[in-house]
């Protein structure tokens, strides 16, 4: 159903839309609706207008007051609206309310998200976690939406498991809810078999993590040569990707890149992706993006410090990676040991982010020089393999070699320490 909805959605079709937000004093609204309008243009829309109300709290029947609503149904007439995103989570009752008023289709940014989440979706495990988080947050707003359920449509925030799910009951859609975690649980096994499999071989891995657009996957791509997608729009990759990257004294890492954040990612995200997200609480050393010539730097390294306290990753080792430092007019004058200012684009500072990232990360390789037997060849295809090699002569007594060698394999190199000058 996922594919057949996603098919009916003309791309090149925008939708326009209206976004209102409700300011309690809770968070900056002005900087909360610039986002929304970012996530309104990743889904196809094109914002026409934007409204905000001052308020101490959400009006209960429609979030916003009467007087704005008003206002709100006169500017869908004029502009030509046809769909109304609100900046905060609607009840079921709020929808259908606001709805009935406007005339026009209404969601929130959490249905934008999940919409977008829909779109970007790419790998079975990325659909089911999508699709649960979808029908998780559906489930408590069946009531009081009457006949809206019966919609069959495209569109932005009816993606995914589509609407034609929400015709069925309650029970139905527990059941599918169950057998939604039943998969990811098995998924979740299978992902924890992968990871344990690597503290077995003693891989070391290191995990891109980050606010979404800040080019996590324009770094992958440029210290590995990944060539995953990398585009300017929020949530352009939503599936993990791993790749190995060789550091400068010869050790090679696990490069994983993760899902981009946002503010107030909403929670049912967060539990859904966990499985996916703990890739970095799991991981050696987490290199924690963000975009330094965005106003919004540091509150972008803030939220993804959040999650990853949320996540129980507060204990893994940070390095903030201060990415698009080709836009800066002046480059900062101190930048700190924990802080390196790179351009992923042009190739600026990439040495010194491995260098950074090899001192950070606990030594597993050892420099010396071994003479192997020539009989020893496997041995001397091990340490090629494993580490770098810096110089190589070839001797009557067998091959000299001034390696980096893995510590997994000192034991075997040991009895071959060159003696000599």
């Amino acid at each position: 159903m996922t594919g057949q909805l996603q098919q009916n959605h003309d791309p090149s079709a925008r939708v326009r839309a209206l976004l209102i937000a409700v300011d309690t004093g809770e968070y900056d609204v002005e900087t909360s609706l610039g986002e929304l309008s970012e996530l309104a243009d990743t889904a196809g829309a094109e914002v026409a207008a934007t409204m905000i109300q001052r308020r101490d709290t959400p009006d209960p029947a429609t979030c916003i007051g009467a007087g704005r609503l008003a206002e709100a149904e006169l500017t869908c007439k004029n502009l030509g609206i046809e769909l109304v995103i609100f900046d905060v989570e609607l009840t079921g009752s709020q929808t259908a309310n606001i709805e009935e008023t406007l005339g026009v289709r209404v969601i929130d940014r959490t249905t934008l998200i999940l919409d977008i989440f829909a779109q970007r979706a790419r790998s079975a495990e990325g659909r089911l976690q999508v699709e649960l988080a979808q029908q998780k947050y559906r489930l408590p707003r069946l009531t009081g939406k009457g006949t809206a359920l019966s919609r069959l449509g495209g569109g932005i925030g009816t993606r995914g498991p589509g609407e034609s799910k929400l015709e069925t009951d309650r029970r139905h859609i527990r059941r599918r809810i169950n057998a939604l975690e039943q998969q990811l649980a098995d998924l979740t096994r299978r992902r924890e078999l992968m990871r344990s499999r690597r503290r077995k071989d003693q891989l070391t891995c290191v995990a891109i993590v980050g606010y979404t657009n800040v080019g996590k996957s324009t770094l992958l791509n440029a210290l590995t040569d990944a060539g995953v997608l990398a585009e300017n729009m929020l949530f352009a990759t939503l599936d993990p990707t791993a790749r190995a990257l060789k550091l400068p004294d010869g050790r090679q890492v696990m490069l994983i890149d993760t899902v981009g954040l946002v503010r107030r990612l909403p929670h049912l995200l967060v539990e859904a992706f966990r499985s996916t997200l703990e890739e970095a609480a799991n991981a050696d050393l987490i290199l924690n993006v963000c975009d330094i010539s965005a106003p919004d730097a540091a509150e972008q390294i803030a939220v993804s410090t959040g999650l990853l306290r949320e996540i129980g990753a507060q204990t893994v080792p940070v390095l903030n990676v201060l990415n698009k430092c080709d836009r800066l007019s002046a480059m900062p004058e101190t930048i700190g040991r924990e802080n390196c200012l790179v351009s992923a684009k042009t190739g600026m500072g990439l040495d010194l982010l491995l260098e950074r990232i090899a001192a950070a990360l606990a030594p597993t390789h050892t420099r010396m020089k071994v003479l192997i037997p020539y009989d020893q060849g496997a041995v001397a295809g091990e340490i090629r393999s494993r580490g770098t090699v810096y110089a190589e002569e070839f001797l009557p007594e067998g091959v000299l070699l001034d390696a980096m060698i893995d510590r997994r394999i000192l034991a075997q190199c040991g009895k071959f320490l060159y003696q000599g000058k």
